[in-house]
């Protein structure tokens, strides 16, 4: 009898071969290169309201500002930003709450005498530990930027910090050549304050006038949630100060421009029209 042939079935495996690629990872050469983790980006939601701690600015604009918000105080030199920014503070300090003032360009002990003219006796505050007071140069935020916060977001958690203030980022913004580089800077640092949950106030120096000639990124006016403009303009022989509301998130405000009284306590918002 002829042989009969089983067919053996041979099953084939696949090899498959992994490739793996290295990965090439460059170092970071600017601030843009950096993506700090932080965390998604708050709007001031909440319906609680932040004294401003100005006579007549609370009234028009629903009892304060927006907790957690952040508002660009803007003027040309003379225009009291630097006041407006430390009234807002001290408003804080008389309700036991701990607040920062940051600064690029102010002495600590001139800075402390010239508000004791209004009668804010800084240096107890700071006794307290209430009040804290920080001189950074522009490079020193950069670099705090680049670190998602670093110290500084250690001290504002530490301290529990409810009002800060910026006075003024014109010196930060110059750090940078083109528009792009501030923009990108400019929402850096928002992420960065709206990661610490506080109210700030930030002061930035324009050219007054009509067409306001601006020294930092537009890019501020779009992200900030408020915007007031110190106006410090001369007739003739007399200055005249004023005060404008161009901007608040969620809020009613009046469309003028309000007398703007500097008094020995600090200044003072008349509900009256400003007459130039």
């Amino acid at each position: 009898m002829p042989k009969i042939k089983k067919k053996v079935k041979v099953s084939k495996k696949k090899i498959t071969k992994k490739v793996v690629k290295e990965k090439v990872v460059s170092e970071p050469k600017t601030i843009f290169d950096i993506k700090p983790i932080l965390p998604k980006r708050k709007r001031a939601g909440s319906q609680e309201r932040i004294s401003s701690g100005v006579p007549g600015l609370d009234p028009l604009i629903q009892n304060g500002f927006k907790q957690g918000s952040i508002n660009l105080v803007e003027g040309g030199p003379g225009s009291g930003k630097t006041i407006f920014a430390t009234q807002f503070l001290m408003e804080g300090l008389k309700k036991g709450e701990p607040v920062a003032y940051i600064t690029f360009e102010v002495i600590k002990e001139k800075f402390f005498e010239n508000m004791l003219l209004f009668g804010w006796d800084l240096e107890k505050y700071e006794k307290s530990g209430l009040f804290t007071f920080l001189a950074y140069s522009p490079e020193q935020i950069k670099k705090v930027l680049l670190e998602g916060g670093g110290t500084l977001d250690t001290l504002v958690h530490q301290k529990g910090i409810k009002r800060i203030a910026f006075d003024s980022i014109t010196s930060f913004a110059l750090l940078y050549a083109t528009e792009l580089a501030k923009k990108e800077a400019a929402l850096t640092l928002f992420n960065v304050i709206n990661s610490w949950d506080c109210t700030a106030i930030l002061t930035a120096q324009d050219e007054g006038g009509a067409d306001r000639k601006k020294i930092v990124s537009t890019t501020l006016d779009f992200e900030v949630d408020g915007i007031l403009l110190l106006y410090h303009m001369r007739k003739g022989n007399i200055r005249k100060r004023g005060l404008e509301i161009l901007k608040m998130r969620g809020t009613k405000t009046p469309n003028k421009v309000f007398a703007l009284e500097l008094t020995k306590k600090g200044m003072n918002v008349k509900h009256s029209t400003l007459k130039i």
